[in-house]
C-alpha cells in the first residue's frame, strides 16, 4: 500500500532528517539510521562500562561455544554456536561483544522493517523504527547478548518467513519458516510460544482452510523437526531433560504467586508498549474517527500478525499459573513489536512529516544525552559495584593468572565455578575451557580427575556462598591444591573503588 508523502516546507534543522525520509525508499537510509544506532550505542556502552566488565550472562553465553555441542543443561545451543563464530572473526574482548550486541539488535530492527514495508512504504516505515527505539528492549535489554537478546533477531526473522509462507504457501517460504523456528527454540525454549502463536492465529485467519490445505505447514513442520533432531538426541543421549532447569529455577510455586507473577507480566508488557503507543496517539489524535475505521477493516496480514501477538503474551501466562511456576514480562520483549506495527501499519492516513522530524530529533538527543552521561554512570558504579561482581572481574583473572605463573609454566587449560570463575576463563589470555561444576540435577561435584590433572583452577567472590564451599571440598580431595586469598581494588581515572576479598584455588598440571 503506497501512501503519499506529506509535503511540508523544511526549516534548516529538519533537512538532515526529510534528506533521510526521502532515502527510504532508496533502499539506504533504513541501514543508514540502524549503522548510527550501533555506532552510538556501541560508545555508550563502552563509557558506561569502564568501571565494570561483561555481563555474566554474555560471559555464559561465550563459554557455551568453547564447546560446541547440540544441547546444555541450563540453556539450548545457539548463542553459544553464535559466540564462537563472532569470535572467529572478532577479538575475545568487552567491546567486540557490545558490537555483537548492538548488531544482533539492528538486525532485528531490519527484520521488522522487512515485515513492515509488506504494508507500507517511505515515511510510514521510517516512524515505525523510530517508534520502536521508543522501546527500552533495544538498547538497554539489547546489551547483554544472552539468550533473551538473541531472540530480538530471531522472532522477527521467523514472523517475516512465517508470514511470507501463510501468504504465498511457497516451498521456499514454508521451508525457511520451519527452519526459523527450530532456530528460534534452539535460542531459548521459550520460542514455543511463538511456534503456538503461528497455530493460534493460522487457526483463527478467515484464509486457515487455502493455508491447511496447502503444503506448506507440513513442509515447515518437517523442516522444523529435522533440525531439531539432533538436539532432541543430545538430550535424550545425555539423560538431561530441556526442561529441568526451567522448573528448578521458576518452578514450585504457590498458585497465589503463580497468580501475581502472571499479572506482572501483563503489566510489564502494558508498560513497556505505553510509550511507542501513546506518542503514535498523540501523532494520530486529528484523525481518531478515520483511524477507527481503519481498524474494522484490518488487511488480513496485519490480523495475522496481531492474532499472533495477543497470542504470545496471553498463553505464557496461562500456562505458568498451570505449572505453578513465575514469568517476568522481559521474556516477551522481542515479540512487542508486533503491536506497534500493526498499529501504525492499519491507518490509512500518513502522518505529517514535521511530525516525524520532530521525533527523530528528540530520538537523536535523547540518545546523545545519554551517550555524555554514560561517563557518569561508570564514575558512580566505580564506588557502587555491580551485583554480579562486575568490577572485579578481569581484575581478579589476571591477578590470578599472575598466581598461576608463578606455579606453572604451561598454560591454565580448565577452570570451574560461579560467575567470576566463567570471566576466568573469558579475561584470561589461557582462555581456559570452562567446565561447568554441576550434573544435571545442578547438584556442584568434583572436577574429574582428569580436568584436574591438565591443570585447573577456581576463584569466587565473597557472596558465592556455593563456591566457597565447594571450592574448599575440591581443595581437601586434589592433589598439590593451592589455596590463597587476595584483594582487588579497581580504580578510575585515578580514584580508587570498592576493594574485595577474592578467595581462590589453583591445582597445577600433574606430570
Amino acid at each position: 500500500m503506497m501512501r503519499p508523502v506529506v509535503s511540508v516546507p523544511a526549516g534548516s534543522w529538519r533537512r538532515p532528517f526529510d534528506a533521510w525520509l526521502d532515502g527510504i525508499e532508496d533502499g539506504w537510509a533504513i541501514p543508514a539510521l540502524l549503522s548510527v544506532f550501533v555506532a552510538l550505542w556501541m560508545a555508550i556502552l563502552q563509557l558506561a562500562y569502564l568501571s565494570g566488565d561483561l555481563h555474566p550472562d554474555v560471559i555464559e553465553a561465550w563459554t557455551l561455544g568453547q564447546s560446541p555441542a547440540w544441547g546444555g543443561i541450563k540453556h539450548p545451543p545457539l548463542m553459544g554456536w553464535i559466540a564462537r563464530a563472532w569470535t572467529t572473526v572478532f577479538p575475545v574482548a568487552d567491546w567486540s561483544f557490545h558490537l555483537l550486541a548492538m548488531t544482533n539488535a539492528a538486525i532485528g530492527l531490519w527484520a521488522i522493517d522487512l515485515i513492515v514495508r509488506r504494508f507500507v512504504r517511505g515515511d510510514t516505515r521510517g516512524l515505525i523504527v523510530l517508534l520502536l527505539l521508543l522501546l527500552p528492549v533495544y538498547q538497554f535489554q539489547a546489551q547483554r547478548f544472552n539468550a533473551n537478546a538473541m531472540l530480538l533477531a530471531l522472532w522477527p526473522l521467523t514472523i517475516y518467513c512465517f508470514l511470507r509462507s501463510f501468504e504465498m504457501r511457497q516451498f521456499r517460504w514454508a521451508l525457511a519458516a520451519g527452519i526459523a523456528g527450530a532456530l528460534a527454540m534452539l535460542g531459548k525454549y521459550y520460542s514455543v510460544f511463538l511456534i503456538l502463536g503461528f497455530v493460534i492465529g493460522a487457526v483463527c485467519h478467515p484464509q486457515r482452510r487455502a493455508y491447511f490445505a496447502s503444503m506448506a505447514p507440513w513442509i515447515s513442520a518437517i523442516a522444523g523437526v529435522a533440525l531439531l533432531a539432533p538436539h532432541a538426541h543430545w538430550h535424550a543421549i545425555s539423560g538431561i531433560s530441556p526442561f529441568d532447569y526451567a522448573l528448578a529455577a521458576h518452578g514450585g510455586q504457590a498458585m497465589w504467586a503463580s497468580v501475581k507473577s502472571a499479572g506482572g507480566f501483563w503489566l510489564g508488557v502494558a508498560a513497556t508498549l505505553a510509550l511507542p503507543l501513546l506518542v503514535w496517539a498523540a501523532l494520530a489524535r486529528s484523525k481518531r474517527e478515520a483511524y477507527m475505521a481503519d481498524l474494522r477493516k484490518l488487511d488480513p496480514g496485519l490480523l495475522l500478525l496481531l492474532s499472533i501477538a495477543v497470542a504470545t503474551i496471553i498463553v505464557p501466562p496461562l500456562v505458568t499459573i498451570m505449572l505453578k511456576s513465575s514469568i517476568t514480562s522481559t521474556w516477551a520483549a522481542q515479540g512487542l513489536f508486533l503491536f506497534v506495527v500493526v498499529a501504525v501499519c492499519a491507518a490509512k492516513f500518513s502522518v505529517d512529516r514535521i511530525d516525524i522530524d520532530r521525533l527523530a530529533a528528540v530520538i537523536l538527543l535523547a540518545t546523545c544525552v545519554a551517550l555524555v552521561c554514560a561517563p557518569i554512570h561508570a564514575f558512580y558504579r566505580n564506588t557502587h559495584p555491580f551485583k554480579e561482581g562486575r568490577n572485579y572481574y578481569k581484575l581478579a583473572s589476571h591477578e590470578l593468572m599472575r598466581q598461576w605463573r608463578k606455579v606453572s609454566t604451561t598454560p591454565l587449560a580448565a577452570a570451574s565455578g560461579d560467575k567470576l570463575a566463567m570471566a576466568l576463563s573469558f579475561y584470561s589470555p589461557d582462555h581456559p575451557l570452562f567446565v561447568v561444576p554441576y550434573d544435571a540435577k545442578y547438584e556442584w561435584q568434583v572436577p574429574a580427575q582428569e580436568v584436574l590433572r591438565k591443570g585447573w583452577a577456581t576463584i569466587c567472590l565473597p557472596d558465592e556462598a556455593t563456591c566457597l564451599v565447594w571450592s574448599k571440598m575440591v581443595a581437601g580431595l586434589a592433589a598439590g591444591a593451592v589455596l590463597m586469598d587476595f584483594d582487588v581494588q579497581p580504580r578510575l581515572w585515578g580514584r580508587p573503588g570498592v576493594s574485595t576479598r577474592i578467595s581462590a584455588v589453583m591445582v597445577p598440571p600433574q606430570r
